[in-house]
């Protein structure tokens, strides 16, 4: 005997009575099975709804057959009527994202000659998969006619089309059909068979926004969200912006501009960072002509800028530089021999001594180590090497 499916005669239903079939233990906790059901089960990539039902909380529906069988963390009795308790924030929430990705995927279809090949309803966010490559002014075309179909608010159609009826009508689907089926639409943007939970009226969406389209396979993979979804992130957005602008002391809608003047800014400063930080080895590696093996003990700085110093003081000094730039027990390493001799059994003892990590090759290793400048210059003498 297949559940009678409330959720279809009425998806805004969320309070209901239902006659315990069965209650069986599970691995899950109980399977519970009833005449009548305003719980929505998992399926066609929409999740299950949640609740309460007997005074036990609902964690699963799932429907095989026709029969919806209701997980449950308790059981309920046999042969009694049982109150359920549909979350409702729970299933509004999908029937904002599923209808507002039924008249989005509509648009994109027709507009753009493309298939929705895939669906999932996301505890994030909404993920759609479509079959050919789209360009970001065609998702962005696409997303604006989806939001004015929500404010015109026109009320979404659901009906089950005999057989001869349902050979006349243009659909979306998947797949071949067999048997009744439900078609929902939104007249000006989608006509699809679905087995989803949808709002009475597009405006209820209330907002469809995508928030990427990125090449998937032979199409694109889109992420939107809709509804209440697409306002608490656009609000968590806009605070961000809000705050980045009041440190930079612009207006939200000028921090674009700012941000790229200030990119600018400090790829200028960096440019300038590295002539002098140049000009500085240059000076330190001169003062060390000569010298043969040398250990410097620098405050910190970019590894980058440790293999410059090490380059410079070893073809300077003529011998190996050991450059070690930190503080604390925390060190980066470059070390460079101007004869480009083998310099990984060093290294080997090194990374042994200090706790180390890091090796090279051809003259020239770099890596980081875990111990104080009291240590390292320990190492380096016991290697015959003074700072």
């Amino acid at each position: 005997m297949e559940t009678e499916k409330l959720y279809y005669e009425d998806p805004y239903c969320t309070a209901f009575t239902g006659r315990v079939l069965s209650c069986e233990k599970s691995k899950a906790g109980w399977s519970v099975v009833l005449d009548r059901t305003a719980f929505y089960p998992e399926g066609g990539g929409q999740p299950a709804d949640r609740g309460t039902l007997g005074g036990v909380r609902v964690t699963d529906v799932q429907e095989t057959d026709g029969v919806i069988l209701h997980t449950c963390d308790g059981p309920v009795e046999p042969g009694a009527d049982a109150e359920g308790s549909v979350d409702w924030a729970r299933r509004f929430d999908h029937m904002q994202q599923h209808s507002g990705e039924h008249i989005l995927s509509g648009l994109l279809c027709s507009l753009y000659d493309c298939s929705n090949v895939g669906f999932h309803l996301g505890a994030d966010t909404v993920t759609i998969d479509y079959d050919r490559v789209l360009t970001e002014e065609q998702v962005l075309e696409a997303e604006r006619r989806a939001n004015a179909v929500i404010w015109r608010d026109t009320p979404a159609e659901i009906t089950f089309p005999s057989h001869e009826e349902l050979e006349r009508l243009h659909y979306r689907s998947k797949k071949e059909l067999t048997g009744q089926v439900r078609i929902v639409a939104f007249p000006g943007a989608d006509c699809c068979a679905c087995c989803g939970t949808h709002v009475r009226r597009a405006g209820e969406v209330g907002l469809i926004k995508v928030l990427s389209c990125q090449n998937f396979r032979e199409g694109v993979r889109m992420e939107i969200l809709c509804g209440e979804r697409a306002y608490r992130y656009l609000s968590r957005v806009y605070d961000q912006a809000h705050g980045a602008a009041r440190l930079l002391s612009v207006k939200p809608e000028d921090l674009r501009a700012a941000v790229e003047r200030q990119g600018a800014e400090l790829a200028a400063a960096k440019a300038r960072m590295t002539e002098l930080e140049d000009q500085l080895f240059a000076l330190r590696a001169r003062a060390l002509a000569g010298r043969g093996d040398v250990l410097l003990i620098e405050p910190p700085m970019r590894p980058d800028g440790a293999r410059k110093l090490a380059d410079a003081a070893a073809h300077a000094a003529g011998g190996l530089a050991a450059v070690f730039a930190g503080e604390g027990d925390s060190y980066v390493y470059a070390l460079v021999r101007a004869d480009g001799a083998d310099i990984a059994p060093l290294v080997k003892r090194l990374n042994g001594a200090l706790s180390g990590r890091g090796g090279g090759r051809n003259g020239f290793a770099q890596g980081s180590v875990r111990a104080d400048e009291d240590a390292i210059r320990a190492f380096f003498e016991s290697e015959g090497i003074a700072p």
